[in-house]
């Protein structure tokens, strides 16, 4: 659930290994919305994005694969640059989740 004190954070990854990289994908679509190849935005609090972090880790071989999470700020007031050349850039907004 999203709240107020959500940051809007983007992950990049680069994963060696097909194996490892299918689990990250996977668990990043179950956190954020994907970009483009290894891009994903996420709108998380501090307890989710920590969930995140630790399931990331489990599947990184540390020596080889490379993850970047980078914190674009308050998600309701962030107001991201970004230039899109093709397909144009949404960042995340919340949305009412029904179960």
């Amino acid at each position: 659930m999203s709240s107020a004190a959500d940051h809007l954070y983007i992950v990049s990854y680069d994963v060696s290994e097909p194996h490892r990289w299918r689990k990250v994908y996977k668990t990043l679509r179950g956190y954020g919305e994907w970009l483009q190849l290894s891009i994903f935005q996420c709108r998380l609090g501090r307890k989710r994005l920590l969930q995140m972090e630790a399931m990331l880790s489990e599947y990184l071989n540390h020596d080889e694969d490379h993850l970047l999470i980078l914190d674009m700020g308050p998600a309701d007031a962030v107001k991201p640059l970004v230039k899109s050349i093709g397909k144009p850039f949404e960042p995340v907004t919340r949305k009412a989740l029904i179960v």
